[in-house]
Parts: C-alpha cells; structure tokens; sequence
C-alpha cells in the first residue's frame, strides 16, 4: 500500500450518513468507494459486497469503515505522542515495546505501513544511541537528540567527519553562526557543547511556541484578538530558531483581519 490515502470522500459519506441521517444510496460510485475503502481498512471483498445487498447492511459497513479509520488515527497519534517522550528520556526500548504492542492489534495496512516506519526510525536510533555512529536515514534533530543523550550518559562524542558535517548542517537552524560552528568542531569538547547549544534551543523554541499557541488560541476564542496577537509578539521578541520565528509569524498573519476586496 502506498504510503499515503485519501479518505476523505469516505469520511464525508459517512458524515452525511451517520451522522445527519441522510439516507445512503447505493449508486455504482458509493459501491465503488465502499468496495475500496473496505480494502483500504482491512475488510474482504467478499463481506463489502455481501454488504452492499442490502442498505441497512451497506450503512453498517459504512460504519464499520468510519470506526476503523478513527481507531486506527487514535491510536497511532497516541502512540506517536507516547514514543515522542520515551526519546526524549532516551528510552529507547521501552518506546519499540509501544510500537510492537501497537502492530499487535492494528489492523488497518495504512496504520500498520505508519508504525512500521516509527518502528524503523525508533529502532536506528536506539543504534544512534548505543554506538555513537550516525545513520544516514535518520533526521538530523533526531540524532542531535539522541547523541546528546549520549553524552549526558557519559559517553564521549567520536568527533567524525560524519558529525562534523551533520552539526555544520544542523547549526544553521538553531541561529548558529558558521564561524561559531567552525571554530566549535575543531575539537570534541566544542562539538558536544555545540550539540547541547542546538539541542537545547530547539527544545526551548518548542516549549515556548506551544505554550503561547494555547495562550493565543485561548485568548482568540474568548474574542481577544489583540491579547491573542501579544502572545506571538512575545515569541518574536526572544526567539531565534528560525523555523519557530516563521511559525510565529504565520499565525501572528493569521490574525490580522481579511484585506478588503477592491472594487472592480
């Protein structure tokens, strides 16, 4: 299955069906995105067109493809969530039992085909991890993370090439000058403490823009659009990431009322 599906006719099928009662005709399309969604989650063919016999027993099917699609994003999300943490704590085994548990009972190929790559990558990392050695495949951060882990462990950093180039890549996205990085990776001493620099803003970017995301979404709710604004204003009165200063700034935009359309 490919990496990517598109649920969406379905999921507005059955939001017209299920949830506003709108009768189910069984035209040649809705058999046809019924028969593929049924695959699509793990349903035999046989059974979708056993159930298309009959309406009643084709909106039960409907339902049964609704409930495994949002069982299925539950559970991964929680997953994903659950592992995000096991990382940062350097619990790496701990995070591939979650993972295992999860494709014990997931059923759905998309789901399953996701949590086999968080398998993957939470696997590569635990390698990251017990040996020092980087992995081409892997995002940069991650493996930031999980060697500054490392470190905090007591292991010394094996300045390679390899880490060199991965944190002359890396610095620039924490607001880190060439000519700091540069002068950072001539020795191991600099290049753990310039590893720890970029982990550690990147880690307090986060904090600091989620937390003001809630602000702002709370203060935007309650009708204070300007107290909402102030909060991102703080964010980009401090922040230097780059990417979290352009998050900023798009929902900073995002506040400002529509520009009024020109008369033709």
């Amino acid at each position: 299955m490919s990496d990517e599906v598109n649920w969406d006719r379905i999921r507005a099928l059955a939001h017209r069906v299920l949830t506003h009662g709108e009768p189910l005709e069984l035209s040649a399309e809705t058999r046809a995105l019924l028969i593929q969604s049924a695959q699509e989650v793990a349903i035999g063919t046989q059974d979708a067109e056993d159930a298309l016999r009959s309406v009643p027993t084709a909106t039960s099917l409907l339902g049964e493809i609704r409930q495994r699609i949002r069982e299925g994003a539950n559970r991964l999300s929680e997953a994903e969530e659950q592992v995000e943490e096991l990382q940062d704590k350097g619990s790496l085994s701990e995070a591939q039992k979650l993972i295992r548990d999860l494709l014990a009972v997931e059923i759905v190929p998309f789901y399953r085909q996701q949590a086999r790559h968080l398998l993957d990558d939470v696997t590569k990392l635990a390698e990251v991890l017990a040996t020092g050695r980087i992995h081409p495949d892997l995002h940069d951060r991650q493996q930031l993370a999980t060697l500054s882990l490392r470190i905090q462990r007591g292991h010394s950093l094996e300045l390679t090439e390899d880490v060199r180039a991965l944190l002359r890549r890396a610095a620039p996205t924490a607001a880190i000058t060439e000519a700091d990085t540069g002068e950072a990776v001539k020795s191991r001493e600099g290049a753990e403490a310039l590893m720890n620099e970029i982990v550690s803003r990147f880690q307090e970017a986060q904090r600091r823009f989620l937390h003001a995301m809630y602000r702002m979404t709370s203060l935007r709710d309650a009708g204070d659009l300007e107290g909402a604004r102030q909060q991102m204003r703080a964010v980009l009165a401090v922040e230097v990431v780059p990417r979290y200063r352009q998050m900023a700034d798009e929902q900073l935009r995002g506040l400002d009322p529509p520009a009024p359309k020109s008369s033709s």
